[in-house]
């Protein structure tokens, strides 16, 4: 079982609830958890429990960076908005960088995504 963590921002959310929905046979092996509205979404369109923690914008991002340090998270599915500035895009640069300093696979897109959830390495 792996501790995977959802993040999506504001303009990517429908997209990161019909991906968990398509995936939900293999996401509900996992454990999940997420950033504040992000895995309260997930939650509620799948029935599945997803671990909230604060709003990306209110630390959530730096919560999951921390996880990814104390290794208690293994994959990160990030549906991130390039074309929307963010207010707390420090954070997010964070986040992306901690993963890979921890060699954490990070999804930043769907067909990313999808590739780790549907590779053999997911149960390993």
């Amino acid at each position: 079982m792996k501790k995977i963590a959802l993040i999506a921002h504001d303009n990517k959310k429908q997209e990161i609830i019909q991906w968990a929905k398509e995936n939900i046979s293999i996401l509900s092996k996992h454990e999940l958890c997420g950033t504040g509205t992000t895995a309260k979404l997930v939650s509620e369109a799948t029935g599945m429990t997803v671990k909230r923690y604060l709003s990306g914008p209110l630390g959530g991002d730096q919560q999951i960076g921390a996880k990814i340090a104390e290794g208690e998270i293994d994959v990160v599915v990030f549906f991130w908005d390039p074309l929307q500035a963010q207010p707390h895009d420090p954070d997010v640069k964070a986040l992306l960088r901690i993963a890979v300093v921890y060699d954490i696979p990070i999804a930043t897109n769907e067909m990313t995504a999808n590739y780790i959830v549907h590779s053999p390495l997911l149960d390993e």
